[in-house]
């Protein structure tokens, strides 16, 4: 976040870095160490992904070429500068609520209110957030879908082939796998 030199004020931000660190502090190559890659990696991939959702709603809006600089916040980026933070804020809202462009039950990250704030200045404000609309509608949970985002045990599901008594391949079945399991599978 901008104001922020350590890079943890945010909960996932935080999480990040403590997990860096768990990570610095473990064996390189032993299992702890991988599952800690993983989890880091899957962070990266989350923050990622807003970010390049961001971008292709840029590009659509005909900022191809500056998409990139628009999206650059660094930690010296200050409150003061923003023109319209009220606005920006509003929008940042709006975005969070009717669209599915940030990760689901997240607070959105304060460096898109910057973003916001340089699209409002050029305009394109309100117009982002419609064919944000369009582009990542909410996407509603379903019950199965709560039940999965409800915290729990990982289980991952494996297909496995099964064959028959003349030798050919029955259709693909499916076989849960604990993560422990699948990582020793993996690893083989």
């Amino acid at each position: 976040e901008p104001q922020d030199v350590s890079h943890t004020e945010r909960d996932d931000d935080r999480e990040l870095y403590n997990l860096l660190q768990k990570r610095s502090r473990t064996r390189r190559g032993s299992e702890g160490y991988r599952r800690l890659s993983f989890d880091i990696s899957a962070h990266r991939q989350v923050r990622k992904g807003v970010k390049d959702r961001w971008r292709v709603l840029l590009e659509n809006l005909g900022f191809r070429n500056e998409a990139d600089s628009l999206l650059t916040v660094t930690s010296n980026t200050s409150y003061n500068s923003l023109r319209d933070p009220t606005e920006a804020r509003r929008l940042l809202n709006l975005l969070a609520q009717e669209t599915s462009i940030f990760e689901q039950h997240t607070i959105p990250p304060e460096r898109y209110l910057f973003v916001l704030d340089r699209l409002i200045v050029l305009d394109m404000g309100t117009e982002f957030v419609s064919i944000a609309r369009r582009f990542y509608p909410p996407e509603p949970l379903t019950s199965n879908e709560k039940e999965i985002a409800e915290p729990g045990t990982a289980v991952l599901v494996s297909p496995g082939w099964q064959e028959t008594e003349d030798g050919g391949n029955k259709d693909e079945e499916c076989a849960e796998v604990d993560e422990d399991s699948f990582l020793v599978n993996l690893l083989e």
